[in-house]
């Protein structure tokens, strides 16, 4: 090869390397659609309106908001929508955050009569300069997008558990780890019903964009005002179009201490693995809690760039919904910590 020739092959090789990742990233991860959601009850319905949106080559943003609603929208839901159990005024208030491959994003917080706050959060980061809206002006904010504002009701399973805990008004979580009794062995309020608090949503289209949808009613009969988590882009949801995303399920003040969601991201950027940035993310709660660790529970799900994903959690018991072309709800247990 002559000298000429040479330098022209580097000319080449140096243009070729400075074309922006973005341009090579829905080459890289076409056809490695995917939805995440986190506990497999009841993210398995979910995940099938979800996945519908994807395989029928929809938008990730539109599968993750739709997909969460149906969670939003069942009355017997203990955790999740106006059905859930109140905080410790008999008052349901309801956190959501959604975020697209753009990385807009749109937040909700103690938003009160409303049925969806997830379609709510959307608003806010399509229809505003703003990312979070919360209380009373969220409520107005909805109202005035064309939301029905609905009766302050509790339904008929959250009226009896609220009166079942006001016997002895006790707040604090009861976490009940029972090895090997199967996915729901998780974590339970003092009454006896399941605490899970949370759906989180992850999502790769077949165009290679992600999106991500977190929403819950928060832990059951906290304190009034009290927000977790689940609203905060960072804490219980992340999307980093050309990394990942991550949402997260749990004690929310674990997870806002450490940036959970965005912790994960950033160990995906390092390299790591979607399974073992979940995994150094609990880790990192374990070393910066307060609290006794028999008492909390923090879960983590991700995907990456390359389809792949991944979950991990302090307690056992953790479950999570996987959609994709090889497989369909199938229920996956991530290891943990204890």
């Amino acid at each position: 090869m002559n000298r000429r020739q040479l330098l022209k092959n580097i000319a080449l090789g140096s243009a070729f390397l400075s074309i922006p990742k973005r341009h090579f990233s829905n080459a890289q991860k076409q056809n490695k659609s995917i939805v995440l959601a986190t506990w497999y009850n009841q993210a398995k319905a979910a995940n099938e309106v979800a996945w519908g949106i994807i395989k029928s080559g929809g938008y990730a943003l539109d599968a993750v908001e739709k997909g969460v609603m149906v969670s939003e929208n069942d009355i017997n839901n203990c955790c999740v929508g106006l059905g859930a159990n109140p905080d410790r005024e008999g008052v349901v208030t309801l956190d959501a955050c959604i975020m697209n491959e753009k990385s807009e994003c749109g937040s909700v917080a103690f938003l009160s009569q409303i049925k969806n706050p997830i379609s709510v959060a959307r608003k806010i980061m399509e229809k505003t300069p703003h990312i979070m809206l919360v209380g009373a002006g969220a409520q107005q904010f909805a109202i005035e997008q064309g939301f029905t504002l609905e009766t302050d009701v509790l339904s008929d399973h959250a009226e009896a558990n609220f009166k079942k805990w006001k016997e002895k008004s006790n707040y604090k979580p009861q976490i009940n780890i029972e090895k090997g009794k199967g996915p729901f062995s998780d974590f339970r309020m003092e009454s006896g019903e399941y605490n899970h608090d949370t759906i989180g949503m992850i999502a790769m289209d077949s165009f290679g964009n992600m999106s991500g949808a977190c929403t819950t009613s928060g832990m059951a009969y906290k304190l009034h005002g009290r927000v977790g988590d689940s609203p905060i882009i960072g804490a219980g949801l992340y999307v980093d179009n050309e990394v990942g995303a991550a949402t997260a399920t749990g004690h929310g003040e674990e997870i806002i201490r450490v940036s959970g969601s965005f912790l994960v991201v950033e160990y995906m950027r390092q390299g790591y693995s979607p399974s073992i940035a979940c995994k150094k993310a609990v880790e990192r709660v374990k070393q910066k809690t307060n609290k006794h660790l028999s008492d909390i529970q923090v879960g983590f799900i991700a995907i990456n760039v390359d389809g792949e994903y991944g979950a991990y959690s302090l307690q056992s018991g953790f479950d999570y919904a996987v959609s994709s072309s090889a497989q369909h709800h199938v229920k996956e247990i991530s290891d943990s910590i204890l």
